[in-house]
């Protein structure tokens, strides 16, 4: 069996956007039977919530779709990550441009922004959530679920 292809998914603090892209990619995974040849992670470029579970607005407009994001806890990127993953897939150019900051160069093909794989949303980054009301949380699900949906069937084919 070949090895599983790894992808770990990053924003700022690992308590909103990249959990959110981790179970909405998890679920799609194994909806395809596919959770055998997949490793699916997420992590911050900031350590500010080490630990802690995802925001409740996250785990809540989440779990209203059928996603449960609730054994996640929040950890920081490492040097280890850009080893170990295949794909390193960040929310915003913000957070790319750290990532960029902290990956050794012989690893930064791995890195890409995760819009790039919707189809129909017609943005390149996921809005960070945090600081606005519920709407925000229902975009952002709307964005993975997109781009999740093209990441999948673009590594399907790998």
């Amino acid at each position: 069996m070949a090895k599983p292809v790894s992808v770990l998914f990053v924003c700022m603090g690992n308590i909103c956007r990249s959990p959110t892209a981790e179970g909405v990619f998890r679920q799609r995974v194994e909806a395809a039977g596919l959770s055998d040849r997949f490793v699916i992670d997420s992590a911050g470029t900031h350590g500010y919530h080490i630990g802690a579970p995802p925001d409740e607005r996250s785990m809540e407009y989440a779990s209203r779709r059928g996603y449960d994001l609730s054994a996640q806890r929040s950890r920081k990127v490492t040097v280890q990550d850009f080893e170990d993953f295949d794909h390193v897939l960040a929310m915003d150019h913000d957070n790319l441009k750290l990532l960029l900051a902290a990956c050794p160069p012989q690893h930064r093909h791995k890195l890409g922004m995760m819009m790039a794989h919707a189809t129909h949303s017609g943005v390149d980054a996921v809005p960070d959530p945090y600081y606005g009301g519920g709407r925000g949380f229902d975009d952002v699900l709307d964005y993975l679920e997109d781009a999740s949906d093209g990441l999948l069937a673009k590594l399907k084919k790998q």
